[in-house]
């Protein structure tokens, strides 16, 4: 089977891939989020020209052929390559289970079914106990048990986001969630060692069971002194998508449980070799996935599938205040949450299609064998 046209969708914040083949079965998937607009530039560009024409067949030609894509393309190893890739991997992942009549949990070694999800906080510019407020709300409308909340500033250097605001939250979260639930806190690359361990013992004695990326993220070694020291799990890689730097931080250890994100790091064929080398060094996978686009639906698939899966699934509460560009994405929202779950339906595929007014309103491009030969 071989790809003969490429399309997408775009706005700033997301875009969504669409690839058809010879016999015309398609698949949909997406760029990572984020510049969307910017990563079309270079799938059309840096992605398209090596993949269009080439067999795709079977996961391991699509796992090859990315490799072939980053070897032509060994002058840009960074981000936006790999967040370009991730469309037209994860778009071939659909066209598969359209054409098997099987969901991607199940192509994967999986089934369709339940994931537990924990309700993940994007704010710091919430006081703790508005945030506990909504938690609780949650927790009773939809049974989350499981809760994720932000300590320090954003690459703070060591600055929270207003005086005392961590040292107040960590409690507050306690006491209003009770003692049975689950408390997962982010420090989104904030701290020195010195310091991630002071928050980290704090954490402990409240009983919070994951501190997710407590120093700057390409620091590992600054990781690695803090998850040595703590008991609580230290979590992290969101942000990596280089396989070697994959090898590396699962090799030394830096992190107790690995978090990547399937878009961030190229699609789920490169996600496939982190978990596998995850598996090996005996290390759950929570991966990041901390918006409502596909990203998240992508993750479900992954978690029914995995055999060192972590968990629970991370699920955006955040709405139209602080991500509007997730709303109005598809024709029916994948995404419902009962009994602090979300369900994989055995739909083919990823098992959604994206909404047409969504696609008549978005920058609009696309690659065929033609265009390559002119």
């Amino acid at each position: 089977m071989k790809i003969n046209l490429i399309e997408s969708f775009c706005n700033q914040y997301v875009g969504f891939v669409r690839v058809a083949a010879e016999d015309g079965s398609f698949g949909w998937g997406q760029l990572s989020t984020y510049n969307a607009d910017i990563t079309q530039q270079i799938l059309h560009r840096q992605v398209a020209p090596w993949v269009l024409g080439r067999e795709v067949g079977t996961p391991a030609m699509l796992d090859d052929l990315l490799d072939l894509v980053t070897e032509k393309e060994h002058k840009f190893p960074g981000s936006y390559l790999r967040r370009a890739m991730a469309g037209f991997d994860t778009a071939i992942w659909d066209l598969y289970g359209r054409q098997k009549g099987m969901p991607v949990a199940a192509l994967l070694g999986g089934a369709a079914g339940r994931v537990r999800a924990y309700a993940s906080s994007m704010k710091r510019d919430i006081t703790p106990q508005d945030e506990a407020k909504r938690m609780r709300a949650l927790r009773d409308k939809y049974g989350f048990d499981a809760f994720k909340v932000r300590a320090g500033a954003e690459v703070g250097r060591n600055q929270d986001e207003w005086p005392g605001r961590t040292e107040e939250i960590i409690p507050t979260m306690r006491q209003a969630m009770g003692d049975k639930a689950a408390l997962l806190i982010d420090a989104n690359s904030c701290y020195t060692p010195e310091r991630a361990i002071e928050v980290g013992l704090m954490l402990q004695d409240h009983r919070f069971c994951h501190f997710e990326e407590p120093c700057p993220y390409w620091e590992l070694e600054q990781t690695k002194q803090v998850t040595d020291y703590l008991d609580i799990d230290v979590t992290g890689g969101e942000q990596d998508c280089d396989l070697p730097t994959w090898r590396r931080m699962i090799d030394m250890r830096a992190v107790d449980i690995v978090q990547p994100d399937i878009l961030y790091l190229g699609g789920i064929c490169r996600t496939l070799r982190v978990v596998k080398m995850a598996a090996r060094a005996g290390l759950p996978v929570t991966p990041h996935c901390a918006n409502l686009s596909m990203v998240t639906l992508f993750t479900m698939h992954l978690l029914r599938a995995i055999p060192n899966a972590g968990n629970y699934l991370e699920f955006s509460i955040e709405e139209a205040d602080y991500y509007p560009w997730q709303y109005g994405l598809f024709a029916e929202s994948p995404y419902a949450i009962d009994d602090g779950h979300a369900t994989v339906t055995d739909r083919p595929g990823w098992g959604v299609e994206i909404h047409p007014d969504w696609l008549a309103a978005a920058q609009y491009h696309k690659t065929a064998i033609a265009d390559l030969q002119n």
